[in-house]
């Protein structure tokens, strides 16, 4: 079973930047598409960025141009860059696969305002 610890989250002012992490255990992360998933309180999760593992990208239109979503295979790592962040950017953040294979992480927590 393949473990995803997140990281990365803060509270940020609006326009300001943030860097999250994902760590997944297990040698057979490369071979998946990855995604980075958010869920605002009240609301159900969305998926708002992808990367296949060739590094293809996908982005929700409310993040495109805004946050960009990157991995790398030999560290088991997939990253999401977030700049110009807005206050209905505020959710949890959590990674998985596309669609979502593994147990949820605890997921980081992002707050503008």
């Amino acid at each position: 079973q393949v473990q995803l610890v997140e990281s990365g989250g803060g509270l940020v002012q609006p326009g300001g930047s943030l860097r999250l992490s994902c760590a997944a255990s297990g040698s057979i992360f490369s071979i998946y598409a990855m995604g980075w998933y958010r869920q605002a309180p009240g609301k159900q999760r969305e998926l708002v960025a992808a990367i296949t593992s060739d590094g293809s990208t996908n982005y929700a239109d409310s993040v495109k141009g805004r946050f960009t979503i990157s991995r790398d295979n030999a560290k088991n790592t997939v990253f999401l860059q977030m700049n110009s962040l807005k206050p209905e950017d505020t959710a949890v953040y959590y990674c998985n696969t596309v669609p979502a294979k593994f147990a949820w992480g605890q997921g980081t927590q992002v707050t503008t305002s």
